[in-house]
């Protein structure tokens, strides 16, 4: 019996839209089979192995033909040296464990190199290299379908019809690190200990996830490896986003004194000038005591110091969609963390302040957290879908008393951001806008303007004392 219950999915089901969904499951399915039988052999097949290979098949083919002695020899040559490649390195094996000695940060797009300690079981380990590999980076077929390559369309007819550059560049975009190989080979004795360094270099930010440690044990020809997973604890990384040089911008705003203020002043200032003496109270610091005054009046006396009140300054994320491209997001996410890292916090506050599911208030500065708190935040934020604009200007207007200046960034220019930044001028804060959008500043744009394929150039030209 049919099942009638939903006619618009078998509407979109059928047709011509039908044929289009089975031949990209089709490629799907070929792209990820093949991807998986190209990882296992790059692993255990050395340059120097396809080389022989490639030599066997020409020798193979001329063979077909007339008959040469040089060519069987050839032939010979180059089958014995495989064959013997490729059982030696068959028999190869090591008993190892590890311990990855990670940092807790890293940086995307900067190389990292960090110790694994290795504890070998086993007979001793002649020349070999350690090799983490990087989590899965096939996509899955919704992603395959939903997603387009920049510029696919303008490649031809038969390239959008295999979709195998699309493949190739979701590949390379769900990369996690490049590298992962041991900086030089090793070697270890029976149950002996050692480190060894191995270089990764991030590829975006987030959650790193090492789980797969593998020891590679190649052949003394040089052609195959062994590949054998060592037994090792996962690790995690928090990889921060990028950063790029930013000139000592002037924000506006400076810092106020205030007397009486104790509980503000404990949290984020220090004390100031000398106004007077009181008495001692529960909690006052020893240092503050006036000891003239005490042998004088048999009371404990303190100083009473003018509370200094440094600046606060929000650095104010918009992190909404509306039609823009996840990779200008991401460059957003870098322009921020360029900010949090070059703002002088050991003399001021920073907020950073966005809407994701929820308001999000995180502070760095003197007297509460580091910025490394800001940049741990900026590497798990997400793209929202929904466009809230007014929670983000709420946000920032219930903390306008504290604030000195907004340094705020844009995901592009257009109506509904044009309202937002005027409700928080309207609101009385001091606003600077960097926006961050593809190719030339549109007209009527305020602030900086920040071209997504050239953020480290357009940051750079930012001008130290920034126009509203």
């Amino acid at each position: 019996m049919m099942n009638n219950a939903n006619p618009a999915a078998a509407v979109v089901t059928d047709g011509p839209q039908r044929q289009r969904l089975d031949r990209m499951a089709l490629l799907h399915r070929l792209y990820h089979r093949g991807a998986a039988v190209n990882h296992y052999i790059a692993r255990r097949l050395r340059p120097a192995g396809i080389g022989v290979c490639v030599v066997l098949i020409v020798a193979s083919f001329m063979g077909l033909g007339e008959q040469r002695d040089s060519t069987y020899q050839m032939f010979s040559l180059a089958f014995a040296l495989a064959a013997t490649g490729l059982l030696w390195a068959v028999m190869r094996q090591a008993k190892l464990r590890a311990v990855r000695l990670m940092p807790r940060h890293g940086t995307a797009g900067v190389p990292l190199r960090f110790p694994v300690e290795i504890r070998n079981d086993g007979r001793g380990v002649a020349r070999a290299f350690l090799a983490e590999t990087a989590p899965d980076a096939r996509p899955p077929l919704g992603e395959f379908i939903r997603e387009r390559e920049p510029g696919e369309e303008e490649r031809n007819v038969f390239d959008r019809g295999l979709a195998y550059f699309r493949w190739q560049w979701l590949m390379r975009r769900r990369r996690a690190f490049d590298g992962g190989r041991s900086v030089a080979a090793f070697e270890i004795a029976r149950l002996g200990r050692m480190r060894v360094a191995v270089e990764i270099t991030p590829r975006r930010r987030g959650v790193l996830l090492l789980d797969d440690l593998r020891v590679l044990l190649p052949d003394p020809l040089g052609f195959f490896q062994s590949c054998r997973r060592v037994p090792c604890e996962p690790a995690t990384l928090i990889v921060l986003p990028q950063r790029h040089r930013v000139p000592p911008v002037e924000l506006p705003g400076g810092a106020a004194f205030r007397i009486g203020c104790e509980a503000n002043t404990n949290a984020i200032g220090s004390h100031g000038e000398f106004v007077g003496l009181r008495e001692y109270r529960a909690g006052d610091p020893m240092r503050l005591i006036h000891w003239k005054s005490w042998a004088r009046t048999g009371r404990p006396i303190v100083k009473e110091l003018e509370d200094t009140h440094f600046p606060r300054h929000a650095l104010v994320m918009d992190n909404f969609a509306g039609g823009a491209h996840d990779g200008a997001f991401e460059e957003l996410v870098s322009v921020a963390a360029s900010f949090a890292s070059s703002i002088d916090t050991r003399e001021s506050v920073l907020d950073l302040m966005f809407v994701e599911d929820e308001a999000h208030v995180v502070t760095a500065g003197r007297g509460v957290e580091r910025v490394e708190r800001l940049l741990e935040v900026l590497a798990g934020v997400g793209l929202s879908e929904a466009m809230d604009f007014r929670g983000l200007s709420n946000l920032v207007l219930s903390h306008r008393e504290q604030l000195s200046s907004c340094l705020v960034l844009l995901l592009g220019w257009d109506e509904e951001r044009a309202a937002f930044l005027d409700s928080l001028r309207r609101g009385g804060l001091a606003c600077v806008p960097v926006i961050v959008g593809h190719g030339e500043k549109p007209d009527g744009a305020p602030g900086h303007w920040v071209d997504a394929h050239h953020v480290a150039r357009d940051l750079s030209r930012m001008p130290i004392r920034p126009s509203p």
